[in-house]
């Protein structure tokens, strides 16, 4: 409470990272809550989701986004309630999602990509953010939509105990693929293989794990869904099929290099097996309705018939996000990483 009015909480960039991200990297600032004028609404966050590309944003060099300047409230991806509104199209009570900031409370009038969702009864709230939004369906679109599996080919997938690899795992597992995954411990090998149904899995903090993903790819791989790039995707490059087809969402082990990123020496692999690899986000597919409404039917779906499933990591509360961004990159998290920020609205 700042003279007895309430107040909004907001992590702004307080500096440029060197490296990966660090909390000091953050500033927690209080400030007047923030009123909505005409054609305006307020969101009380629930969940504030934590992703690789806040990297990126922070960069001074814009990225697919604009990148977040010092002093500005920091970008992200965010679940939340309509608490008071001049919108017709966003009641009070609405729940809604967006690329907003990382705050207790934001201002929108609904422009961007801010949408309103209607929850399926059947699901959890978190379910959002665990198979949809920007986590399940870069899954989803990145496989279906470049990759074109076919049963029986071998599917490869980095970061395959992270929230977006661990969906790609068991999509290709319902689309009929042998699946391999690549994952940063024993204990993740184990959940992936065990609980996501993937036939193999390589640690590749092992010394030997090259040797170890050419064995768990006897026959080569057809199909590769890339969160890391660097290392990883050089390996796999030396095992592709001919007219193998690569999708890269992410390079988490490239983002804290800015400058100095460097591709794959074996990058020519892909002319020797006439093999495609193309880069996408998921806002590629946001003007899609059509392309999008299948995907979340499909996906809640294979979730309701038990096909599917997701894991969060959640931190307690906003107070906690700057420290919480750093599982991200020294592998401590495991499915998807969340702050709770408060506590969810009563369903009816």
């Amino acid at each position: 409470m700042n003279n007895g009015q309430p107040v909004n909480r907001s992590w702004h960039l307080a500096s440029r990272p060197q490296g990966d991200l660090q909390p000091e990297n953050f500033e927690l600032r209080e400030s007047a809550m923030p009123q909505p004028g005409k054609n305006q609404f307020r969101i009380r966050t629930l969940y504030l989701s934590l992703d690789p590309t806040h990297r990126l944003w922070t960069r001074e060099k814009a990225s697919y986004m604009p990148s977040v300047k010092l002093g500005e409230v920091m970008r992200g991806f965010t679940m939340g309630v309509v608490e008071s509104s001049n919108h017709p199209g966003f009641p009070t009570g609405a729940i809604v999602t967006g690329v907003l900031g990382w705050e207790a409370y934001s201002i929108s009038d609904g422009s961007g990509f801010v949408n309103r969702v209607e929850m399926d009864p059947r699901l959890p709230l978190t379910a959002r953010f665990g198979l949809f939004e920007h986590i399940g369906l870069t899954a989803y679109f990145g496989i279906l939509d470049l990759l074109h599996p076919k049963v029986g080919e071998t599917m490869l997938v980095s970061g395959a105990a992270g929230a977006v690899g661990s969906v790609a795992v068991q999509i290709g597992k319902i689309m009929g693929c042998r699946v391999v995954g690549i994952a940063g411990s024993d204990d993740k090998c184990q959940w992936v293989k065990n609980e996501l149904g993937a036939d193999a899995v390589v640690n590749y903090k092992q010394k030997s794990w090259r040797a170890a993903l050419a064995t768990a790819c006897p026959t080569g791989v057809d199909t590769f869904f890339d969160n890391v790039g660097g290392e990883c995707l050089e390996a796999v490059l030396d095992l592709i099929n001919m007219k193998a087809r690569i999708a890269m969402c992410g390079a988490i082990s490239q983002y804290g290099k800015d400058d100095q990123m460097v591709g794959p020496p074996n990058i020519y692999n892909l002319l020797n097996k006439r093999a495609k690899l193309e880069g996408f986000i998921v806002l590629d597919y946001a003007a899609d309705k059509r392309w999008w409404a299948k995907a979340h039917d499909d996906m809640t779906q294979w979730y309701l018939q038990g096909r599917m499933k997701y894991k969060l990591d959640i931190v307690d509360g906003l107070e906690n996000a700057a420290q919480a961004v750093t599982k991200l990159f020294n592998g401590t998290n495991t499915g998807k990483l969340l702050v709770k920020v408060a506590e969810e609205p009563a369903r009816h």
